[in-house]
């Protein structure tokens, strides 16, 4: 790796083998606020990119967050999904007992995904609006019942076709 690094120093590129084969020290600073920020947030998103200085959401550096997580997830403690050049990083139950143990919190403490939204009802389950489609209304009155209860056609109707534009039609 060595020679890698220096070859693509000279080359003015970076070689992501070398970062695989380092071990990085992590201050406690740094590791606390990623762990910090995953457990209250329940996922991570970062790019797929160790040369950025600081991560989007957190005040540390990207590679050490993708570092970390890496570590999480041959731990079992996310889930990972890569997609268009981003990493998506999902707490499992084992990672919130750690986080929960590594951070000293109490288990009233959830992170974001694992809280319910509490829904507002504005209207009463009697005052929904009509639905579209098949028996609900929508446009016209009443829908297709009222349509065929309608009356049929008086037996001298004659329907008229207008001489329109196109084949058949009078130009």
């Amino acid at each position: 790796c060595i020679r890698d690094s220096i070859n693509a120093e000279y080359m003015g590129i970076h070689e992501q083998s070398c970062l695989q084969t380092l071990t990085m020290l992590v201050s406690k600073q740094h590791r606390e606020e990623v762990y910090q920020f995953l457990f209250k947030e329940g996922v991570c998103v970062a790019k797929k990119h160790p040369t950025w200085n600081n991560h989007p959401n957190i005040d540390v550096p990207n590679v050490i967050v993708l570092e970390l997580m890496r570590s999480f997830v041959s731990r079992g403690f996310v889930k990972e999904q890569y997609a268009w050049r981003h990493y998506y990083w999902y707490l499992t139950n084992e990672g919130i007992e750690y986080l929960r143990e590594y951070l000293h919190l109490p288990a009233e403490i959830v992170p974001a995904t694992l809280k319910t939204a509490t829904r507002t009802q504005s209207r009463a389950d009697g005052d929904r609006p009509p639905r579209m489609g098949r028996g609900g209304g929508g446009f016209g009155s009443g829908g297709r019942d009222d349509y065929r209860k309608a009356q049929p056609a008086p037996a001298d109707f004659q329907a008229q076709y207008g001489g329109g534009f196109g084949r058949g039609g009078s130009a």
